[in-house]
This record gives structure tokens, sequence and C-alpha cells, in this order.
């Protein structure tokens, strides 16, 4: 069989395989990306569900690696929507000419360290074979769906479909009894469209959520201007602020204030619109107190918005909020004031089954000729699991990490007996809690100046060490013990698949301090890690 060599392969043609590749080739190393599906995107590429939109104010949500691809570029929106997303990435990919070195409709199935050649074996579901000495994962960490095994799914007449992988072409929900389960980001950002066109529309709630208001809006020529304008304000707060983005904080916590005052800084919040719930005070993550009083804020918003009482209190989040990811919409609270919205709660009334006429609970059947499974993804673990990574000594990553209930990196970024294999944005970085394309960028240029001393220096692998690896779990989980995260079950913890909580495998201490710790480690020659020369010399 015909093997293809590479100095480098990388999974996924998002951002981050866009990026890694253009730096790749920058170098003048010969890479290739293998992505399953038949266009450039990542996630942007699968999630075309109604409303879908990125939750980073817009002009932040592009690369600035480069000052004049960032200033080619006006986004026309506050929050990008799909579309438009998709839009900038092909923008990108023919801007640096991505497009030769980009193989689609190629899903990688195994990934295997040969010992002798210290190389990477790569299949796809092809049929091809690649070598290379470096692989590389850019699959994301919300880009695996989580359909859960609904019995009897296959039986229902009507329509199915999950957010994460939507049709192409439009679904026109006219006259439609549309039953939707989940009430994450994608179950809100959908239920604010498909309320418009159905004849009826039930949300079947497991867990209530926080949801702030966007404030989405046209961005103006001037508004436009202004951040091309401010491209190095903009590029700063990439790496300089905890979060990858600048939002709307006091710099204070919640009790320096009266409670008056709270409710004025809250409110402020609530009508510019955005994420800074999170942010409006420096101890919402961390402090009961401060973090009670912004829950409360927004349940007392529901019952303000929400006429009928009991459904008010059926969207009550009763978790701290920030420990799921907050959520933004457009008048989502507002949808329940509608006659033809219903809201079930499956707290007390589970999904038994699903019929050929609708879902089947515990207490009656919901008849639909639609149901949206907005039920999330296998986060943080779960896109690397679907592949067979084999390090070496035949280890796989799924016994490595005991599928996903006993993560072991070291910075998120490399892993002790998988030598020459980089992850990026992978569990135990900051990635999710971060604006993603700034968490993006930071790992490629580490890893790019990684692969840079590896090359220059004749190395021929570097892989973490295990001591490195205690050593970083134990850093990632001191300090999420610090804060309120531990104490809910979300799919930071992989609890939305069944149930169970996996431990917390996200750094919490901000993309700047994170970058600080990454840089350290590269100036000492990266310490916490075992090399391999030619010949098999061990520095």
């Amino acid at each position: 069989m015909n093997v293809k060599q590479y100095d480098a392969i990388i999974i996924g043609a998002g951002f981050a395989g866009l990026y890694m590749l253009h730096k790749l080739r920058e170098r003048g190393l010969s890479a290739r990306v293998l992505e399953a599906a038949d266009g450039v995107g990542g996630v942007w590429y699968w999630s075309r569900y109604p409303g879908a939109k990125c939750d980073s104010d817009s002009i932040y949500y592009s690369f600035t690696f480069s000052e004049e691809l960032y200033k080619k570029w006006r986004w026309k929106d506050r929050y990008a929507s799909q579309p438009e997303i998709l839009q900038y990435l092909n923008f990108v990919a023919d801007e640096l000419n991505l497009r030769p070195d980009i193989q689609l409709k190629t899903r990688v199935t195994k990934a295997k360290f040969q010992e002798e050649a210290k190389q990477w074996e790569i299949s796809t579901d092809q049929g091809e074979i690649f070598e290379a000495k470096y692989l590389i994962s850019g699959v994301g960490c919300l880009s695996t769906t989580n359909i859960p095994p609904f019995e009897g799914s296959e039986s229902f007449k009507g329509e199915q479909y999950h957010t994460g992988r939507w049709p192409h072409d439009k679904v026109d929900f006219t006259g439609k009894r549309v039953v939707v389960i989940g009430n994450g980001s994608s179950g809100v950002q959908t239920m604010q469209e498909v309320a418009k066109e159905a004849k009826e529309m039930t949300l079947l709630m497991r867990t209530p959520h926080y949801v702030a208001e966007a404030r989405n809006h046209p961005l103006s020529k001037e508004e436009q201007e202004q951040a091309i304008n401010n491209y190095k304000g903009i590029r700063e707060a990439f790496f300089n602020t905890p979060g990858g983005i600048r939002l709307y904080t006091t710099g204070k916590s919640a009790t320096a204030f009266s409670a008056k005052e709270q409710k004025e800084k809250l409110e402020h919040i609530w009508e510019t619109g955005g994420l800074s719930l999170g942010s409006v005070f420096t101890d919402v993550s961390a402090n009961k107190e401060a973090n009670f009083v912004v829950s409360q804020f927004v349940r007392d918003k529901i019952d303000e918005i929400v006429e009928d009482r009991d459904t008010a209190q059926l969207l009550h989040p009763n978790y701290y909020i920030t420990t799921k990811r907050l959520i933004i919409g457009t008048n989502f609270y507002e949808i329940f004031n509608e006659d033809h919205v219903h809201l079930v709660s499956l707290k007390d009334n589970p999904i038994e089954r699903i019929v050929e006429n609708g879902v089947q609970l515990k207490n009656g059947t919901v008849e639909c000729d639609v149901i949206i499974y907005a039920t999330g993804y296998e986060a943080m673990t779960g896109s690397l699991l679907k592949i067979d990574i084999e390090g070496r000594n035949g280890k796989t990553i799924q016994e490595k990490w005991e599928d996903g209930r006993n993560v072991k990196t070291y910075l998120g970024l490399m892993m002790e007996s998988f030598p020459n294999l980089f992850m990026i944005t992978g569990p135990q970085s900051p990635s999710v809690l971060t604006n993603m394309p700034a968490a993006i960028e930071q790992h490629v240029d580490w890893i790019d100046q990684c692969i840079e001393y590896l090359e220059e220096k004749g190395i021929q692998t570097i892989e973490a060490q295990k001591e490195s690896e205690l050593e970083w779990a134990k850093q990632c989980d001191d300090l999420a013990n610090q804060t309120l995260y531990p104490y809910t079950n979300s799919w930071y913890t992989g609890a939305n698949i069944d149930g169970e909580q996996r431990g917390f495998v996200i750094y919490v201490g901000g993309l700047n301090n994170y970058k600080a710790i990454c840089d350290q480690v590269a100036a000492n020659d990266y310490e916490g890690c075992t090399f391999e020369k030619l010949q098999s010399n061990v520095l």
C-alpha cells in the first residue's frame, strides 16, 4: 500500500487546524489536514441549527496573528451567526491558500506510534495510510454529538434532528408540532427561531439554565471601523485577560457594594447584554455569597418576564451561576408567554421512550411532528476518545484516560506514552472557559515553537513525564477546588453523558496565567518532558 509521508498530520479543519497548518507551512514543514466534512469550518460546518451564533463578541472571534488578515474582514453583527463564521473560515482558507494541503471527506480512524521509526501511522476511513513525525489534534472540545440512546427513536414517524448535525438545507417548521429536548446553548438558540414558525413548540427540560440577554444587533460602520482600528487592543486582550476577551467588570467583590449598587451594576449588564454576568464582580465563580447575588438577580428577572408563576418557577436554575456555561439569548424567557410554547420539566416526569407519534413520558405522551435533540456534545474528551490512538507499548488513549474518567495530560497539550502528539485546546487547558480563537492561537503558537526547538536540536521525540502529568492534574484540581465549579454536574465534567461526575478537566486559572506557565516551560527547555535524539539517545 502506498504510504504518504508528511512531517505533520493535523486532524480537523476548524480554527485550530487552519492556523496550525499555516504555522507549519511557514516553518517549511510538510503538513496535511485531514477533515471528515466536505468543507472547512470544524464545528461551524456542522452546527447549522436555526439561530446558531457564537457567544463571544464577534470582533474578538477572529484570528489576530496577522494584522493584515484581521483588517480585511468586517463582522456584520455583535454576535456572529453560523453562516457568517463559516464564511469567515473559508475566507481565511482562501487568503492563506490553505486548501491545497487540506483533505476533505477523510475521517481519521486510527493513529499508532511506531516505536522503531519514531513516526505516527495514521489510518483513515478512505483506506489511506499516512506517516508523520508529528500528530496534532485540532478536533475541538465540542464536536462529537451526544444523542442519548432513547428507546424507540427508530420508530418515530416524523422528522428528527440533532443541533450538532443539522441539514444544510433550511428546515421548515411551519404548521408543525415541535419537541425540543435540551435547553443548553444550542437548545436556547434553536427555540428562539423555531417558536416563530411552529404551530406548537414544547421544551422537555431536565435542568433549567441561566440565560443572559445578548442584545445582539448589526454593527454600524463606525463600530466596525472602531474594532479594526483597535487591532492592537484586541490582540492584547487575547493573551492578557483571563478569558481572552474584554468583559465588563467592576474589579471588586460583590461584597464591596450595597444591595442597591449590586442591582444597578447587574441591571447595566442585563441591558447592555453579553457574558459579563460572570465577570461583573471578581468573585462570582468563587464566593457563594457573591454568586447568590448574581444568581438571584437572574431568577428575579425570570419572575419579571414570565407571566405564568408555575412556569417561571420551573425555569429557575438552582445551581451556582457560571458553573455551567452561561448562555446568552434573545428574548428567550419571553417565548414562554406565547400560547403555543409549552414547558415540561423532566425532573418528575422523565422520558421513557420515543414512540411513533411523539415522546412518551412517565405521565403521558407529547405528540409531535418533529423532535430536535439539543442534547449537546461529548465535551472535552469525546472527539479524541472516538479515535483509536495508540501510543508506546500499545497503550491506547482510552486506557490512559480510563475512557475519560481520569484524564492525564501535561498542560493539556501533550501526554506521557504518546510522543509527538499535541492537542490544541485539549482537556486540562483553559479551552471552553475562554474566547476560543484566543486559546487556539496561544496553543498553536506554543506547539509551533516547540516543534521549532525539536527540529533545531535534532530531537526525534518529545513526551510528557508521568510526574509532570500528576503535578499538572494537582494544579488544575487545586485551582478548581478554590472555585464553585466542582459543586455542579455539567458537560465541563462529562456528567451530561451518563450522570457520572468525571472530574473537572479545565484549567480555571485564566488564559493569561496559563500562557505564562506554558511560556516558562518553553523557556526552561521544555521542563517536564522527556526527549529522544537520533539513535534513541535520551537527553
